[in-house]
């Protein structure tokens, strides 16, 4: 290798390593003087009681499972705080037999609001006033064999909501 094809390499090698990528969820772009974050219960607007309450419990599951932040009970005991409400929830079916007319397919869709606030200053760190997440299950034909899915779809629904609201925390998006 002559002498410019090593400063040309060394060069690209300098630049690609300051350029500020990294693996989804490994950044911690959180100010350092958050420490310890509440997740009080999610408000609900919607009559689909279930989800805006597995929320909360979701979220803090995954903020315990991946990061390092205490999570308290008391929000006023709290760095920062993480607020929710359940705005919209709708299922309806997608695919239907075409011989019976009854529906093998429905889809989930929830709309929230949440937002990150540094309990101190007031200070939104985090905010998605329209997060959206769909998710689809599938209902038996036979009415003997029917097992109603819906609760497994929306155990599924807050598990990735919980998963991408703290990803997109960490991440700072």
């Amino acid at each position: 290798m002559n002498r410019g094809s090593l400063l040309l390499t060394a060069l690209m090698a300098g630049a690609c390593g300051g350029c500020g990528y990294h693996i989804a969820g490994k950044a911690d772009l959180m100010p350092k003087t958050v420490h310890t974050i509440a997740v009080p219960a999610f408000t609900n607007k919607t009559i689909r009681y279930d989800l805006a309450r597995q929320l909360s419990a979701d979220i803090t599951r995954e903020f315990i499972s991946r990061t390092r932040y205490r999570i308290v009970s008391d929000p006023k005991e709290a760095d920062a705080v993480l607020t929710g409400a359940l705005v919209l929830f709708s299922s309806y079916p997608i695919i239907a037999d075409q011989a019976t007319g009854r529906a093998t397919a429905v889809q989930v869709s929830a709309t929230l609001v949440i937002t990150l606030t540094e309990r101190t200053t007031g200070k939104v760190l985090f905010t998605r006033p329209n997060f959206e997440i769909h998710d689809r299950y599938e209902v038996a034909l036979d009415p003997t064999s029917y097992l109603d899915e819906s609760g497994a779809a929306v155990g599924r629904l807050s598990r990735d909501v919980a998963r991408d609201v703290v990803t997109s925390i960490l991440d700072n998006f």
